[in-house]
């Protein structure tokens, strides 16, 4: 009986121990504050980037944002319908990311726009404000607030080559593949050649086939490039 007293007594010291720190996750931190806005959202690839934990700051989510979502998502046009509800899914999952904060706050402020409510506490409270939509971000930098835009990222991110062009490499390895033969670009991204297997410790000619993103980086496939024709 003390054995189960002792248990309950365990489990109720935990499960108050968790509340505690969402509550002070919740309220005490001191990071930038960073809005955002309805495009982001309809865009959906913040859901990625936030568990990715590149964001430097707290995800604001205002309720007219999600007002806006919501009038969207009850309106006639399907096409709008559907993106406005996988926006409202998007806000409901960031809530659940457990190595970022959002909050979704109430703005009574008198502002009817929401591009205008978003501006504002971005100004008063020195935050970001993060959107793909463009004339938001020219008003934003007119009036010296900083705009994150996540096409920006996907465009820094992107990979520098494309299937079909060439370069030149060093075939540093066997691969994995029979026939495979393994290099690296300049930045260490490993290029998988096929028929490459006998060319270890030669600079050969390739050309890109396949590009994938992993965990831990990029991964090219190649294949030995033809001689050109002159």
């Amino acid at each position: 009986m003390e054995l189960f007293i002792l248990l309950v007594a365990l489990a109720i010291l935990a499960e108050t121990t968790i509340l505690v720190f969402r509550k002070y996750k919740l309220t005490s931190s001191n990071r930038r504050k960073i809005y955002v806005d309805t495009s982001a959202l309809i865009d959906g690839r913040i859901l990625n980037v936030a568990k990715s934990g590149f964001l430097d700051g707290d995800l604001i989510i205002l309720r007219s944002v999600l007002l806006e979502l919501q009038l969207l998502a009850d309106g006639k046009d399907s096409d709008k319908r559907t993106r406005a509800r996988a926006g409202l899914t998007v806000a409901a999952e960031l809530e659940r990311v457990v190595n970022i904060n959002t909050e979704v706050v109430s703005d009574e402020s008198g502002v009817k726009k929401v591009d205008e409510a978003l501006l504002k506490y971005a100004r008063e409270n020195k935050g970001a404000i993060l959107t793909l939509d463009y004339n938001l971000i020219k008003v934003a930098e007119a009036e010296k607030i900083e705009a994150l835009n996540i096409n920006e990222l996907a465009l820094a991110t992107r990979s520098e080559f494309l299937p079909g062009e060439r370069i030149k490499i060093k075939i540093s390895e066997k691969g994995s593949g029979r026939g495979q033969g393994v290099g690296h670009l300049n930045d260490g991204t490993m290029v998988v050649v096929d028929g490459a297997a006998s060319k270890v410790g030669r600079d050969v000619m390739v050309e890109f086939v396949k590009f994938y993103e992993t965990p831990a980086g990029k991964m090219i496939f190649a294949k030995l490039a033809k001689p050109s024709r002159r």
